[in-house]
């Protein structure tokens, strides 16, 4: 069978927009530190403050996806905690 398509919420989509926009203003904001010769001390800070928005971004999307796999009656239980524990994984 097809994977289904699980798209987000218009109003979840609209907040994980809007934080990955931040996240590549953050990003841009790096580049210039490196260009710029800044401490590497303060662009390791930065470097972590997107990690952990890329994190935050990632765990609402999986609660998401998990939401809509775990409300799919056409799949398996199993199947469903398989393929969570995939993305977990990043596989």
């Amino acid at each position: 069978m097809a994977d289904q398509v699980r798209p987000l919420s218009p109003e979840r989509r609209q907040d994980v927009l809007l934080r990955l926009r931040r996240i590549e203003g953050q990003v841009r904001g790096i580049q210039r530190m490196v260009e710029d010769d800044r401490d590497c001390r303060e662009i390791v800070t930065q470097v972590a403050a997107v990690k952990s928005a890329l994190a935050s971004v990632s765990s609402q999307v999986l609660r998401c996806y998990a939401h809509n796999c775990l409300d799919n009656e056409e799949e398996s239980r199993e199947k469903t905690i398989a393929d969570l524990i995939h993305l977990f994984e990043g596989k």
